[in-house]
């Protein structure tokens, strides 16, 4: 080929250089499509709350209550049916009392009360100390043993109890009534009923008595927690 041989470029051929440049899309009149979700109404107060479950309880009766809880029945089944809708029997040969939810049970916490209720009866408190726990709503069962505080033997032991007792019970007592709770001293264990802070007050004194403080001291002490008790409740 030689040097002076022209080059021919062909004219005709299409120019897609700039095609690209003149292509716009305009996102202000695009419209998309309408939303396929699909749309529901509340549902009824049965579907969402589902069918009720009966749930059961049951609770041990010690040998020693089986006699006062026979005399007691009555009393312990009408505040159980009648105030919180649950069933009851007794199981004799189990020894135990079941408690079951029904359709008229209508507190979610009525079982735990019921419960509650017949475990406080089978520690030894009596039935209308016991009921108050399904009237009100702050009040604990609190239970320790006196090895939980101090490792005692034989007569120390025997001692311990006597001073938590005292003669005839009057130191028993006095604790209860400047405390506002209830007591029960069975051999070794001790359950208290009452709220929170009235328990703390009954436990601190309880366990001053089997450290071996002399009464006087805690009836010392009692007296002075009782009056502020009084001042905060003015």
């Amino acid at each position: 080929m030689d040097a002076d041989t022209d080059i021919v470029v062909d004219s005709a051929a299409p120019d897609t250089t700039g095609e690209d440049d003149e292509i716009i899309i305009d996102t202000d009149d695009v419209q998309l499509p309408p939303s396929s979700a699909p749309a529901f109404g509340p549902a009824p107060a049965a579907a969402a709350t589902g069918p009720l479950k009966s749930e059961t309880r049951r609770v041990a009766i010690p040998p020693h209550r089986m006699t006062p809880l026979k005399k007691d029945w009555v009393n312990i089944f009408g505040p159980l049916t009648e105030m919180l809708g649950l069933q009851v029997r007794m199981n004799v040969q189990r020894k135990s009392v079941e408690i079951r939810t029904s359709k008229h049970t209508k507190e979610v916490g009525a079982l735990q009360k019921g419960a509650d209720f017949v475990k406080a009866y089978a520690l030894g408190f009596d039935v209308n100390d016991s009921i108050a726990l399904l009237r009100l709503d702050d009040l604990y069962l609190d239970s320790f043993e006196i090895k939980d505080v101090k490792t005692l033997h034989g007569d120390h032991l025997s001692r311990a109890i006597g001073r938590i007792a005292g003669q005839d019970g009057k130191t028993k007592f006095t604790i209860e009534n400047a405390s506002r709770t209830r007591i029960i001293l069975a051999d070794t264990k001790i359950h208290i009923l009452g709220s929170f802070q009235n328990i703390k007050v009954a436990r601190d004194a309880i366990v001053s008595l089997i450290l071996g403080s002399p009464p006087g001291k805690v009836y010392a002490g009692l007296r002075t927690v009782s009056s502020r008790m009084r001042q905060r409740a003015l």
